[in-house]
């Protein structure tokens, strides 16, 4: 059995084990501190209806495909003469006007697949539709022997496991709820116990199972002592997402050596009554972010920070029977910064006219969005973590 193999099936791959004390040895060094770039992924679970996030007020065909759920103009936040912003996203409008939020239209890929398990996958990996990979893009990100990314805190997800986005074939992210109850687990003492125990150093998957659980130990005790003296003061929603975002807030301002944080929000598989349902995820989305952004800017972050917002896939234009709206294909994507090169609407909106049995044809592949932000922003090189070229758009 390989190793990972080994780990997946024991479930001892995840962030919340005792350390051995003959695996001292493997210890990560624990006195670096951040410096250069941070980038935030949020993720929209489920599918998010694109055309109810950007509307596309001006165009009749969007009210004949959306009798019920086509959102009426003087409910809407203008970007310009043809596009508006759901109402309930307001704090991205404030981020629009002071040139902080880019928007991308059309963002998907070639023969989309409607599956939230496999699109999800083919976004986490960056693979075309036909091509099944086991390694994240972020993964191979950190395999790329990127400065700084030596340990597995250097990329965080905010959760209680880790996405395969994160996953790597040498290394991986890091998944934690919370760095206090993490600290709390690693230290019980029962585990501390069953540590001293002669353990068969000799087999190999049991001295790589134990390798990974020192390198939990140390990140636990890396991350507690950063943040311990670093709590948030700032108003977050009191939502799970809200919490997530506030501990992720007290990871970048302790000055974690972070270079990479991921959160999902879910809840947007709006097959049925979505009018009562999709208005408040958005609320509840753009609530946090703003709350985060403030705490980014209040120590002088938020020119250091790039914010990607980004869906499995959207929903198809006509709404379906049950007031609701079905998988769909192309979706719109946020970037948000203080050092945005390109900022607000970076290309049309979807054409209602030209659809693809009943969905959007994209126009952006979203590895394009992915190669910007490997070149541009985290300073490496994108086909050596994609695999091939991709055009690159320079929003940063």
């Amino acid at each position: 059995m390989k190793r990972r193999s080994f780990l997946k099936s024991t479930g001892l791959i995840s962030s919340t084990l005792f350390t051995p004390a003959f695996l001292q040895s493997f210890a990560c060094k624990m006195e670096a501190s951040r410096s250069g770039k941070i980038l935030i992924v949020i993720q929209l679970s489920g599918g998010n209806d694109g055309l109810n996030t950007i509307v596309p007020y001006r165009n009749e065909l969007y009210y004949k495909y959306r009798p019920l759920l086509g959102l009426k103009k003087n409910t809407l936040l203008d970007l310009n003469d043809e596009l508006a912003l759901n109402a309930n996203l307001a704090p991205l409008k404030n981020l629009y006007d002071e040139g902080q939020l880019a928007i991308l239209n059309n963002v998907g890929y070639p023969n989309p697949d409607r599956s939230h398990f496999r699109s999800m996958d083919i976004w986490h990996t960056a693979s075309d539709s036909n091509e099944f990979l086991s390694s994240g893009w972020i993964g191979r990100y950190l395999d790329s022997n990127c400065s700084g990314c030596e340990n597995n805190y250097n990329s965080i997800e905010v959760d209680a496991s880790l996405s395969l986005a994160l996953k790597g074939n040498k290394r991986s992210g890091f998944a934690l709820e919370n760095p206090d109850k993490l600290k709390k687990i690693t230290n019980n003492s029962f585990l501390n116990k069953v540590a001293q125990i002669d353990h068969d150093q000799e087999n190999e998957n049991v001295a790589y199972l134990y390798k990974v659980l020192t390198e939990t130990q140390n990140s636990a005790d890396y991350l507690y002592q950063k943040t311990k003296h670093s709590k948030s003061h700032g108003q977050y929603p009191n939502t799970p997402f809200g919490k997530k975002l506030k501990t992720m807030a007290e990871l970048v301002t302790a000055d974690t050596d972070t270079k990479i944080y991921y959160i999902s929000l879910s809840g947007f598989d709006t097959h049925a009554y979505q009018i009562g349902k999709h208005p408040k995820l958005l609320k509840q989305y753009a609530d946090g972010v703003e709350a985060l952004i403030k705490d980014l800017k209040s120590n002088s972050l938020f020119d250091d920070t790039l914010i990607m917002t980004f869906s499995e896939f959207g929903r198809r234009v006509k709404q379906n029977a049950s007031k609701g709206t079905d998988h769909g294909t192309a979706n719109n994507l946020f970037l948000m910064s203080g050092s945005l090169k390109k900022k607000g609407l970076l290309n049309e909106g979807p054409d209602l006219s030209n659809l693809d049995k009943g969905d959007l044809i994209y126009k952006v592949d979203f590895r394009s969005v992915y190669a910007t932000i490997l070149d541009n922003w985290l300073n490496t090189s994108h086909a050596g973590v994609l695999g091939k070229q991709f055009n690159k758009l320079h929003f940063v």
